[in-house]
């Protein structure tokens, strides 16, 4: 099985260009929404570390957001709280799928929690700040001072960009990114 990690900028297009792979594909922003919702332990140790924030099951994301807006700790907190679930379902799911020929990541930090290994197949996704800032401000809960934070704990862009085998320059069109990827599976295959 060939692991194909998407990496990129937030707003970036990750996500949607990881599902026109046509592979199983672990998004991890949908398993932390997943685990917010339904993870009964991920609450109360929510709720102990930070109890100010978190009243009741589910997690809410406004709960998350002023939690990680009040301060930078809070936001080392939920991490530390998160990022282990998370590992947990990468390994469920990458074992679901030894057997298919290729899988996606589509995980933010994939880089920064050293989630990669050696011979995953990186891609860069490369899109205009504008373009960027255009689709984020769409987003119902778009919030430019958590963005930036968020921003912070990620690696420099250039950094991502040198450690990928391959780059996508992501207009926002189905074809232009179709194409890119028909290309890059035919030199990965």
């Amino acid at each position: 099985m060939i692991r194909i990690a998407i990496v990129g900028e937030i707003g970036s297009g990750k996500s949607h260009i990881a599902k026109l792979f046509n592979y199983p594909v672990f998004n991890a922003d949908l398993e932390v929404s997943e685990i917010y919702n339904t993870n009964k332990k991920c609450f109360k140790d929510l709720k102990k570390k930070l109890p100010k924030y978190f009243t009741s099951p589910p997690i809410k994301k406004e709960e998350i957001i002023k939690a990680i807006a009040d301060s930078k700790k809070n936001l080392k907190i939920i991490t530390n709280i998160i990022h282990p679930k998370i590992r947990k379902k990468l390994d469920i799911f990458l074992n679901n799928n030894k057997k298919t020929p290729a899988v996606i990541l589509d995980i933010p930090l994939l880089l920064e929690n050293k989630l990669n290994q050696k011979n995953d197949v990186i891609i860069f996704i490369q899109s205009k700040k504008k373009d960027i800032i255009k689709r984020l401000k769409k987003r119902n809960n778009f919030n430019l001072s958590l963005l930036n934070k968020f921003k912070k704990m990620q690696l420099p862009l250039i950094y991502k960009r040198k450690k990928s085998d391959f780059i996508i320059k992501n207009n926002f069109t189905n074809r232009s990114a179709k194409i890119n990827i028909k290309k890059i599976l035919k030199k990965i295959f």
